[in-house]
């Protein structure tokens, strides 16, 4: 019976069920043809209703996930390529219908494995046939890489509203990093450096040397630069405001630059056409352009185990060496907690010995000028 008679109303009502979930009501009319015509209209609305619900509703699938991720948040990371190598390798990993739910520690403990194997990719045009095989990728590398990447897929989940029974407990996977090293140029490593840059790359590699910033805040934006305050602010690591004092010296540095782009402050001019970049024109220099020019020139000074975040640490230092003031280099860095300023703090070691010699060294002219007037 597809309709029947409430004792309590003079009218027909409904009552079925579809895909798991119950439709029942009046139909408004004692007519049983009308009020069956209404019920056969409200179970078309009902199929149609779930259909609409499954193409809106969320997809649990690792590739759509990572599909939707990229969309909302990863093509707009500085690093985007990256971030696209790192959600493709998850979904090539687990395969593309893995349930994120599904995903367990076990799950994540292989994965880690699996990726702590991988080799740190060396780009050569020709690699030597006996050539030793790359060493293979650091920890750290492994958790931004890999571990971290899905973590923010469960994160973003859960923003979401998707519920997780039993969510990886991430700590666990983390793997122990070393801590981070203080690298200073070596005697005559900066002029070495200077030498091999191209002139058009000139600016930028002046520009991170005497501002310290990470080398995806050093792609600045024209909006970015207030002539007026003398102040640089940009969006930093951790979505962070980041703010840098306009000196004479970085003054001098971007004044000259104002018309090559209309929007990016840092250009170099293409040496060959391809695509849409004109031989001879100036392009903005991009994130990866940036790493590979390093890289190049970092080459051809033969300068070892420089990487470009050094250049924050030469800067953090040598001032810090200058002032002796801790607090004050945690500010030109922008660090949020002065822990991470305090790796630089065996500059201040430095000062400490040698405040320590010239007390040790007032105390013995005292002893000698004691004895000589015994």
């Amino acid at each position: 019976m597809s309709v029947y008679k409430h004792k309590d109303s003079p009218f027909y009502h409904f009552d079925f069920q579809w895909k798991g979930d119950r439709f029942h009501g009046s139909t408004g009319t004692a007519n049983k043809r009308e009020a069956e015509g209404i019920e056969r209209l409200q179970r078309e609305r009902a199929k149609k209703a779930a259909v609409e619900a499954r193409k809106t509703a969320i997809s649990l699938k690792i590739d759509d996930i990572a599909g939707r991720y990229w969309l909302e948040v990863g093509q707009h990371h500085v690093g985007a390529d990256t971030t696209e190598r790192d959600l493709a390798r998850l979904i090539g990993y687990f395969g593309p219908s893995k349930l994120l739910t599904e995903i367990t520690d076990d799950d994540v403990a292989r994965l880690v494995a699996w990726r702590r194997a991988h080799r740190r990719t060396v780009h050569r045009k020709k690699p030597a046939k006996d050539a030793p095989l790359p060493p293979l990728i650091a920890p750290a590398t492994v958790n931004r890489s890999t571990t971290e990447v899905l973590k923010k897929l469960f994160t973003r989940c859960k923003a979401w509203g998707i519920k997780f029974d039993a969510e990886p407990r991430w700590k666990e996977h983390w793997l122990e990093e070393p801590e981070e090293r203080v690298r200073e140029l070596k005697s005559d490593e900066g002029e070495r450096l200077d030498a091999a840059t191209r002139s058009d790359y000139q600016p930028i590699m002046d520009f991170s040397a005497a501002s310290g910033l990470r080398l995806n805040e050093c792609l600045l934006k024209w909006t970015e630069v207030n002539w007026g305050t003398r102040q640089i602010q940009k969006q930093g690591k951790g979505k962070r405001r980041v703010t840098v004092p306009i000196t004479p010296v970085i003054r001098e540095i971007l004044w000259p630059l104002r018309g090559h782009h209309p929007e990016f402050v840092f250009t170099y001019v293409a040496v060959r056409t391809r695509g849409e970049r004109e031989r001879g024109k100036r392009q903005p220099i991009t994130y990866n352009g940036l790493k590979t020019a390093w890289r190049r020139l970092r080459s051809a000074a033969k300068v070892a185990d420089f990487r470009f975040h050094d250049k924050r640490h030469d800067l953090a230092t040598k001032l810090l060496r200058k002032t002796g003031n801790l607090k004050l280099v945690q500010k030109a860095l922008n660090h949020r907690n002065l822990k991470t300023t305090l790796k630089y703090a065996h500059v201040l070691d430095e000062e400490v010995a040698a405040g320590l010699q010239q007390v040790q060294k007032s105390r013995r002219k005292s002893r000698k000028h004691v004895r000589v007037a015994d």
